[in-house]
């Protein structure tokens, strides 16, 4: 079974159009999207099997998914 998807636009469906528009016009949110990104499927790629890494290094990339994610929210929010 597969965790559901983390990408930002199953995360914050409602802020699509402003997601677009930060891309766009933010140079960095546009890096940290690029990074939350990266990591997401990252994890994805455990998820699957693809990638047979160590917990601590999992629990690390769930971390900073997280910390990530709350960033970029507060940039969508602000």
């Amino acid at each position: 079974m597969f965790a559901e998807p983390h990408d930002l636009h199953h995360e914050f469906p409602e802020l699509i159009e402003k997601i677009r528009e930060m891309k766009m016009g933010n140079n960095h949110f546009s890096k940290l999207f690029d990074q939350y990104d990266d990591v997401v499927k990252e994890l994805h790629r455990i998820e699957m099997g693809i990638e047979n890494p160590d917990d601590n290094y999992v629990e690390t990339l769930k971390k900073e998914r997280l910390q990530l994610k709350d960033e970029l929210y507060a940039m969508l929010k602000a």
